[in-house]
């Protein structure tokens, strides 16, 4: 059997086989060439299913006069000259095979007109011969691509295409997937005359918000949160769902790199490991990500289709991603954050008493005036619960314990914890044990060290103008508590906090400490904050022990009640170990 070359109609048709797949295929292609030509406009018009007719309109740079006939040879392209463009590609088409494909196996004609062009010039092939015709033709700035009766001359090919209405699903999936790639870019899609999308550019947070409703479902943009990380030339953004969130049939599943869409095997293992047990095996993790990394980092050219990638060091763009969506994740809670109103009404539903005994034994307790709802109810019953061990702490206070509204004490070996939600422990000071009041002790602490720790997923919160006026009156005092806080418009965006705050709730409980922000005197608002938090169960004691460590050994004063009675000494330390 002699070797001999294939000629260039039959390469043609063989490269066809892997560049069309089907008409979503043909879309890909001429959209990306769009994309990369810069247009901002991109209309898609499709007849049954793109197996008759596709047409794609775009505003891009245009194709000249006399670059035509090349444009539809195979092996030719704008995008790169060599090898070192190969190595750090950021278009999204680069092997020059598309046209060629495309026009072996269909009727093509190519419209164009670059801006500094006279006028318009159209080419035309067709099928097998691949004879290129030109001729002047009236458009404006841009291209127009015409495909029509795709897999004409390949009655094989044609034969297994699936119905007209199977076909349009693909192309509306993969138009959805290029919309949520490009925001900057408006778009059109019709289907035998009928419009089925018309996405405006989205240039604002807002409008990207409800593109991404648009396509993703109104569902799915109320339920996800906007996440925003990077490290080092790594940059990962876009939204997740909250595990609770997650349906067990697949939702929106959409990574990108580089603005490229992919479905990429590290990706999709790095998302689901981040989500982990956090799943169970039948819900599906729900997401719309975008991973940019330097181009040199990334080789884009290991698929035929281009939907995976190959990354230099693997290892740290996985570990990046988990780590990324792991901190994300952790920082989402069970509840959706609460609604302006909502944390109005939960502050107003709270009051600090202070407990009889001087300062020294002061103590700070929240009392639920008003919960709402089933889960109002559920936090009542906890606050009742602490009410009921708080009086029996404070009738030992009241019964065996002798007060001294001035002392303070030194403590000498390690705390014995109480239940969790009292705000106190049990220490060993000079005399004998004590019973300290952790809010009022590590109030001035907390100012003496206003250490941040920036959250990987900042906060954003919806904030009234009221609420507005409230953390500007107060933004020095949150600076001095550890708080980074930025005001825009009707957004709080919380970007660090108190490095024992980081693995709290922060978005159920930062705007109620507005009701109890003092400006004018930050050690009672950080009593009054520490205090809230700890009764409240969004922070624990043992969290405050572990940071201030040092200081347990170090500081004179803890402010404390000291227990005389052997039976009462015992009594606490029966709560502490139940």
């Amino acid at each position: 059997m002699t070797i001999k070359i294939l000629a260039p109609q039959l390469a043609n048709q063989i490269a066809a086989g892997e560049v069309v797949e089907r008409p979503a295929s043909v879309v890909k292609e001429l959209v990306e060439n769009s994309l990369d030509a810069g247009a901002s406009q991109i209309e898609i018009d499709i007849d049954k299913g793109g197996s008759k007719l596709i047409r794609i309109r775009d505003n891009g740079s245009g194709i000249a006069e006399h670059e035509l006939v090349l444009a539809l040879s195979r092996h030719v392209t704008s995008k790169i000259s060599d090898l070192d463009d190969l190595a750090q590609i950021t278009s999204l088409g680069f092997r020059g095979e598309a046209l060629a494909s495309i026009s072996s196996v269909s009727r093509l004609t190519l419209t164009s007109k670059p801006a500094g062009q006279t006028a318009a010039w159209q080419a035309q092939a067709e099928g097998r011969d691949m004879a290129v015709t030109v001729k002047p033709a009236a458009h404006p700035d841009g291209t127009s691509i015409e495909v029509v009766d795709l897999f004409f001359n390949t009655p094989a090919r044609r034969k297994f295409l699936r119905t007209d209405k199977t076909e349009f699903s693909h192309i509306d999936e993969l138009v959805k997937r290029l919309a949520l790639s490009r925001f900057d870019v408006s778009w059109q899609l019709t289907h035998n005359g009928q419009h089925v999308r018309r996405l405006p550019h989205a240039n604002t947070a807002q409008t990207r918000q409800k593109r991404v409703a648009m396509l993703c479902g109104k569902v799915f943009a109320e339920q996800a949160a906007y996440i925003e990380n990077n490290c080092g030339a790594i940059k990962l953004s876009g939204w997740i769902l909250a595990p609770q969130a997650c349906q067990n049939q697949t939702s929106c599943q959409y990574s990108y790199v580089n603005g490229r869409m992919m479905r990429d095997k590290l990706l999709n293992h790095a998302i689901r490991q981040a989500y982990g047990e956090r799943l169970t095996p039948e819900q599906q993790p729900g997401f719309v990500l975008y991973l940019e990394i330097a181009p040199s980092e990334v080789d884009v050219n290991v698929h035929p289709a281009k939907h995976e990638v190959r990354f230099h060091q693997a290892r740290l763009v996985h570990d990046f991603v988990v780590s990324a969506l792991t901190d994300a994740l952790s920082q989402l809670t069970e509840t959706q954050p609460l609604a302006p109103q909502q944390v109005a009404n939960t502050a107003a539903a709270y009051q600090v008493s202070a407990v009889s005994g001087g300062s020294a034994a002061r103590q700070w307790e929240m009392v639920p005036d008003a919960m709402p709802s089933a889960a109002g109810r559920a936090a009542r019953s906890e606050m009742v619960s602490q009410s009921q061990t708080r009086q029996q702490l404070q009738y030992l206070q009241g019964q065996h314990a002798t007060v001294n509204a001035d002392a303070t004490v030194k403590i000498k070996t390690r705390l014995l914890m109480l239940p969790a939600g009292q705000g106190c422990a049990i220490a060993q000071g000079p005399d004998g044990l004590v019973l300290l009041d952790l809010a009022a002790s590590l109030a001035a602490h907390w100012l003496n060290d206003p250490t941040q720790a920036p959250l990987l997923l900042p906060l954003r919160l919806p904030i009234t103008d009221t609420e507005k006026q409230q953390l500007l009156s107060a933004a020095s005092l949150l600076q001095q508590l550890g708080f980074n806080i930025l005001i825009q418009e009707s957004t709080a965006i919380v970007r660090a906090v108190a490095p024992w705050l980081r693995s709290t709730s922060i978005s159920q409980w930062f705007l109620t400490l507005l009701p109890v922000l003092q400006p004018a005197n930050p050690v009672k608002s950080s009593r009054e904050i520490l205090s809230m938090l700890l009764s409240s169960y969004w922070l624990t004691e043992a969290v405050l022990l572990d940071y201030f460590a040092t200081t347990l050994t170090d500081s004179d004063n803890w402010l404390a009640v000291p227990l005389d009675l052997s039976s009462s000494i015992q009594a606490l330390i029966q709560q502490g170990q139940s």
